[in-house]
């Protein structure tokens, strides 16, 4: 059922322009799933999805492919266009984007495997990055910085 509700997923968010969990809850349901809000936030988590911008001020959900040798650019761009500030609370890093970008700017992070980053918790316009050490946090502050730039 999993698997079958996973193929649904990718082909609905290719399909529509689909931008809360409620949304795709909606679909699935219309599409003969019974799902939870907690079985949607788990099936987007585990099929690597992520926000972009539509261009028309809303976002849609998107696939994350795994095995692109190119993603590293694409994972810049979208730390580029999605960052706004960030700032170290100790051995946490606090990464502001732009509203609707955390989970792609935090998927981007987690996909460079900075070896610091123990981890990453995104809302809606925050993540939270905890790293190793707070010495550890200044190394990726510094390597997010170079990316910024570069």
């Amino acid at each position: 059922m999993k698997k079958q509700r996973h193929e649904e997923i990718v082909r609905l968010i290719n399909k529509y322009d689909i931008e809360t969990q409620d949304e795709l809850a909606v679909y699935l349901k219309e599409a003969g799933f019974e799902v939870t809000q907690a079985t949607v936030s788990r099936d987007i988590r585990e099929l690597n999805l992520s926000k972009i911008s539509t261009g028309s001020g809303r976002q849609k959900y998107i696939v994350l492919p795994a095995d692109d040798t190119k993603l590293g650019d694409k994972y810049k761009r979208v730390l580029k266009d999605g960052f706004v500030s960030m700032n170290k609370a100790q051995n946490i890093l606090v990464i502001k984007t732009v509203q609707g970008m955390a989970m792609a700017v935090a998927a981007a992070v987690d996909a460079m495997k900075f070896p610091e980053i123990v981890g990453c918790i995104a809302g809606d316009d925050t993540i939270m990055a905890a790293i190793r050490t707070a010495d550890e946090a200044d190394i990726v502050i510094g390597k997010i910085d170079g990316i910024l730039k570069g």
